[in-house]
């Protein structure tokens, strides 16, 4: 596309054109030439310059058979949260919006590309009129009254010799492609969205759940060491500390049914639908399997995240934008001719003597703008460096986000097994102060000390178990959701 045309190969043009002079005949071959060269005014997409590494710094092994599926969700083996993942991906409102927004682009793609085509249009027309019938020396004729028809048509073309028109084309194209990517990562935010409102309304069951079993304990509790008073064993003041401990562990509830009715109502608004029509039945974190999830490859990642995707487009939009900006320097040549029939009377409107044309070419060249032209040119190229860099810190953050995805997890994986470990010697704990306890050898204090490590052992084993789960949403966040599956290469194919 970069080939420019030899001496001889002018000539031959010029020879091949028969126009009345020779400076027309100068001028088409320009044109020519012009439309045949005209990608060298295009760039193609700067080079972002990435360092892809080989692999994620937090996972020693890869394996490449168990990428995230598209139905992820299902991993964790929960009918309900499958069912509102699925009504979600039916009925949210942000995806339908921008879903819409998507629809809106590809329609700006079609104006933006009408350009490159001729306009044509058809007109129908009836002209009366009726001259005066007074003269110069005072006397009247009666004037005379005169019809004409007309029907025509019109067709207007810019040829688009330095590719200003199809730059614009392809930026609003880039453009529909970026909204259709921005509608994905909507979607993806939604669907984690569900997911850890869903975990968050486990969670506060089974703390609310246990909570109250912690108060049942502390309410036995209280009653041992009132016998104790009641014996003479115990003091007031023994009393008081366990009354203390139960009402604190009472104020914990409200603040938890809060966090419960707030995740239920947050489900409701991503289904949409007012929280009264939707009913959570939810249960426990324990009947939830966490599915394993390996990231594949890094390289992989630059086509299955669509916010990397979608900043991509934005950038080859930007890209085309600059083509179109620097064509604006050139000359427009605009084609317009207009073609029909014309008669006074409409028997005869579409005989041949009736037909008329006229053609018109015209070329408008800027010569003096005020700086427009060049402050376009400018802007829009800061504007492509800007998306440029946009684009390389996605891809980097990223990457980033899939290392933290997979700390995270074998992070809290460790925590969970450690503090299940907590709650098993608590509980050992408290069970032998109570036993104790009610056997008369127990220090107070240290009934008190045990069951209160017991109560936020078992507490903080639920935000465990609920971090771990989080963390394994937010890897298939990072890694863009579930991919597209792979597509084998058969034996024989060339």
């Amino acid at each position: 596309m970069r080939r420019g045309f030899p001496g001889g190969d002018v000539e031959r043009l010029l020879a091949a054109f028969p126009w009345p002079d020779r400076a027309a005949r100068w001028l088409a071959v320009l044109c020519i030439v012009a439309s045949s060269t005209g990608c060298i005014l295009t760039k193609d997409l700067p080079d972002p310059a990435l360092d892809i590494p080989d692999g994620y710094k937090a996972a020693r092994l890869t394996n490449r058979d168990a990428t995230p599926t598209l139905d992820w969700w299902r991993g964790f083996r929960s009918p309900e949260l499958t069912e509102l993942m699925e009504e979600a991906q039916r009925v949210n409102l942000d995806i339908a919006a921008a879903t819409a927004r998507f629809i809106q682009a590809d329609a700006q793609a079609r104006i933006a590309g009408a350009a490159l085509l001729p306009s044509l249009s058809g007109t129908g027309q009836q002209t009366y009129s009726r001259t005066s019938g007074a003269s110069a020396s005072g006397l009247t004729n009666g004037g005379r009254e005169v019809v004409n028809y007309q029907a025509s048509l019109s067709a207007s073309y810019e040829l688009d010799f330095w590719g200003k028109n199809r730059d614009a084309a392809q930026a609003a194209e880039e453009t529909a492609f970026a909204n259709r990517f921005d509608r994905d990562v909507v979607a993806l935010t939604t669907l984690t969205t569900v997911a850890n409102a869903y975990f968050q309304v486990l969670a506060s069951q089974d703390r609310i759940r246990t909570a109250e079993r912690n108060i049942a304990s502390a309410t036995r509790i209280l009653e041992a060491i009132r016998q104790r008073l009641k014996a003479g064993t115990g003091t007031d003041l023994d009393v008081a500390q366990q009354e203390s401990v139960l009402a604190n562990q009472k104020a914990l509830v409200p603040p938890l049914r809060q966090t419960l009715a707030q995740n239920v109502n947050a489900l409701a608004t991503l289904v949409a639908r007012p929280p009264e029509s939707v009913r959570v039945t939810g249960g426990s974190l324990n009947q939830i399997s966490p599915p394993r999830v390996t990231p594949g490859l890094p390289s992989e990642l630059l086509t299955q995240r669509p916010d990397i995707r979608r900043q991509e487009s934005q950038l080859a939009s930007a890209t085309a934008n600059v083509g179109n900006a620097r064509a604006q320097f050139f000359p427009s040549i605009q084609l317009t001719g207009q073609g029909g029939y014309q008669s006074s009377s409409l028997v005869s409107l579409f005989q041949p003597h009736a037909a008329f044309f006229n053609v018109v070419g015209s070329l408008t060249q800027p010569i003096f703008d005020g700086g427009r032209i060049l402050g376009n040119f400018e802007f829009t190229r800061a504007r492509q460096d800007e998306l440029l860099q946009t684009y390389r810190k996605t891809v980097v953050s990223a990457f980033a986000d899939v290392d933290n995805a997979l700390v995270s997890i074998k992070e809290t994986a460790a925590k969970l097994r450690l503090q299940r470990e907590v709650v098993a010697a608590s509980r050992r704990a408290f069970q032998l102060s109570e036993q104790q306890l009610r056997a008369g050898t127990a220090d107070i204090v240290t009934v008190l000390n045990t069951q209160l490590t017991l109560f936020q052992a078992e507490d903080s084993l639920w935000q465990a178990q609920l971090a771990r789960l989080l963390a394994i949403v937010s890897l298939y966040q990072a890694l863009g959701g579930g991919w597209e599956p792979r597509m084998e290469r058969p034996v024989n194919a060339l």
